[in-house]
């Protein structure tokens, strides 16, 4: 029995691990997609790689890494909150009886489980967008206590955390939704249909087929990267709608549709709703890989299947 009343717990600390390790590989990534999605004016005229290079020697290598704290905060109880309700909405889901199949359930409770994340770690999130954006030599925000003062007290409180909620669920749905469903579909397909090439026994429970690293690897790749491409526009316009208050043209950003529109204008599909997109690319595969992985190792190490 003590083992089941800590299965939640070790199954948090399973996805935290997990999210941190994926989040940190990526980070510099990440901050140049900030960067680049808002047209930070720096760096405006320059493309991924430019920036990428062009960041440590404006700001050092650690300039990679601005925002990262917050991004750790959050990872940690987001990865954990979305693997966790992912397990329990499962489990509703399929007493429900809905009368649909399995990988529906997996859309829905996946779906669910990333929104319910989102939305409990959102101010992190947001905290971290705006670090990221900042430039060496104008600093508004000195660290992240004082940006959450900051966005307090100057932007209406509590409710100044939460712009750009919209957006960010309205593509969270499918893009929680469709790693987890591409997951779990490519991983029953695989070994449904090759279970010696692409599966091997997990080492704690020598019933259950897991998949191999690398093909786990791959499929947590694939999964993400069509996830992503569904979602990205969305993603923009939250980075937007979250950066309000430092944008010059934030009045013209107040909504969801508002930002989707002004961006499009002002800066057509490609260099503006997909703007930063194949750095998306680089970025999610290893991060999506390093967390899958990461996670189904830390599954088996705490004897979670």
């Amino acid at each position: 029995a003590a083992r089941r009343d800590f299965y939640w717990l070790r199954s948090f600390i399973a996805g935290g691990v997990a999210g941190c390790c994926a989040k940190t590989t990526t980070a510099p990534l990440d901050r140049v997609k900030i960067l680049l999605q808002a047209h930070n004016h720096h760096y405006k005229h320059l493309g991924v790689f430019s920036t990428l290079c062009a960041v440590p020697k404006k700001e050092g290598y650690l300039g990679l890494y601005k925002g990262n704290g917050a991004m750790m905060i959050r990872i940690f109880p987001y990865g954990a909150i979305q693997f966790m309700a992912f397990d329990q909405y499962k489990k509703v889901v399929i007493k429900k009886h809905l009368g649909i199949s399995g990988h529906v359930h997996r859309l829905m409770a996946g779906s669910m489980a990333g929104i319910t994340a989102v939305i409990c770690t959102y101010p992190l999130d947001m905290v971290r967008v705006r670090l990221a954006f900042q430039v060496k030599g104008e600093h508004k925000y000195m660290g992240i206590i004082h940006a959450f003062k900051m966005i307090y007290t100057k932007e209406g409180g509590f409710s100044g955390f939460y712009r750009g909620l919209m957006p960010t669920v309205v593509g969270m749905a499918p893009y929680a939704g469709f790693s987890f469903f591409t997951f779990g579909t490519l991983k029953s397909i695989g070994l449904a249909q090759a279970p010696n090439l692409l599966g091997r026994p997990s080492l704690d429970n020598p019933d259950v087929l897991v998949l191999k690293t690398h093909v786990n690897l791959l499929c947590g790749g694939i999964a993400g990267a069509i996830a992503q491409t569904i979602s990205y526009p969305l993603d923009v316009t939250r980075r937007r709608m979250q950066l309000g208050a430092v944008l010059p043209d934030s009045d013209k950003c107040l909504t969801m549709v508002q930002t989707l529109k002004y961006v499009y204008q002002q800066h057509g599909i490609r260099r503006g709703l997909y703007r930063g997109l194949s750095l998306n690319y680089i970025r999610c595969i290893p991060s999506q890989a390093v967390a899958f992985t990461t996670y189904e190792l830390m599954k088996q190490f705490l004897h979670l299947n």
